[in-house]
């Protein structure tokens, strides 16, 4: 009689404490902003789930992306991670993947899917590779347009157009090839576009680094003088931009914009040296996190499909640059991330991925 009314009981409260354990190799500097804020973020989602969660560095260094993944298939069996997640930069996804299927790892791609020519070969995840269980990425598109769209926007209001009546830009993005660098060239791109009255003067590729993109914008601005808008890829590079400047004043005769949450950035928006800021994505691993929580208790976020790329960006300005500071200042605060779980929620329909939401008290 116990038994069956134990079983009733935990049948109509499926409270899941099925642990499991992840290791995530980060392309980035621990102490990078951007990544030092996605692995915060990671952490807080996997000390709300119950999930173990090993976070490995690979310093920028590709090579060294594909070492620590080695390291970790070699480990004895029982000391490997159940899943392994995977943000793959400048193609270093085939010999990751590689090391993985051959150790039988189960991998989740986050915040960078599947390049086309990736998906061409491999085919997409659960196809030619049945451990490849699919990817989350930000709609990186969102964070292109939306700064530049709002620097536009800012450089007519500040009557900054040049002598031939249009306003002139110049462009430093993150790389050539990842996705994400790739996809907000494109929101750029379509800003532009649809404005009609903007010339991009040249784009250059700064690597993602504060000094590369100072020594590039220094360049452009002796061969682009009546360039007067500067898009970044990345507040880093946006930050490196500004470094360069000489005279003229950032967000007075040249207005910037820049993607990321770093708190640096978000004060540089507050006092007026950055004019357009995107971001929120840094939560891409913290969600994938969620994804793996209910793919591993039995609800394959499938449903949705298995290469899920969602709206994550949100713009930002002072005001919710101050808000975003009061609550994430310090870090990603302890949250209960329960509630956007499949499991934990069977009435929800649709992973909601949107970093607005944690805006709220």
């Amino acid at each position: 009689m116990f038994r069956t009314g134990l079983i009733l009981l935990l049948s109509l409260f499926p409270v899941v404490s099925w642990a499991f354990s992840v290791t995530f190799i980060n392309p980035g500097h621990a102490d990078e902003p951007y990544w030092r804020d996605a692995a915060q973020g990671m952490r807080a989602v996997a000390s709300s789930l119950g999930i173990e969660l090993e976070i490995l560095y690979a310093n920028r260094d590709l090579i060294q992306q594909i070492e620590l993944t080695e390291a970790v298939t070699l480990r004895p069996k029982d000391l490997r991670p159940d899943y392994l997640l995977f943000s793959v930069e400048k193609r270093t996804f085939a010999a990751q993947m590689k090391l993985a299927d051959a150790a039988d790892i189960p991998v989740f791609l986050a915040f960078s899917g599947l390049r086309p020519e990736e998906r061409e070969l491999y085919g997409a995840p659960r196809k030619k590779l049945p451990r490849l269980l699919g990817s989350l990425t930000p709609r990186a598109e969102d964070a292109g347009y939306l700064t530049a769209q709002t620097l536009i926007e800012a450089g007519w209001k500040k009557g900054l157009a040049a002598s031939d009546g249009k306003i002139h830009m110049l462009a430093l993005s993150g790389d050539r090839s990842t996705d994400t660098s790739v996809r907000r060239n494109e929101g750029l791109m379509q800003a532009i576009d649809e404005a009609g009255d903007v010339v991009l003067d040249q784009m250059v590729h700064a690597d993602w680094r504060r000094d590369v993109a100072e020594f590039k914008a220094r360049q452009l601005y002796v061969r682009y003088p009546e360039a007067r808008l500067v898009w970044s890829g990345s507040d880093l590079i946006a930050f490196g931009a500004m470094d360069a400047l000489r005279s003229r004043k950032p967000g007075e005769d040249v207005l910037f914009s820049g993607i990321n949450s770093s708190a640096a950035a978000m004060n540089s928006l507050i006092d007026g040296r950055l004019t357009a800021l995107a971001g929120g994505h840094f939560m891409a691993g913290g969600w994938s996190l969620v994804l793996l929580y209910d793919y591993h208790h039995g609800r394959d976020f499938a449903e949705e499909g298995v290469e899920l790329e969602r709206p994550m960006f949100t713009l930002f300005d002072s005001s919710k640059a101050r808000q975003y500071l009061e609550r994430f200042g310090n870090g990603v605060p302890n949250m209960d991330f329960s509630r956007f779980s499949k499991i934990l929620n069977p009435s929800l329909k649709r992973y909601n991925f949107e970093f607005g939401q944690l805006l709220e008290p």
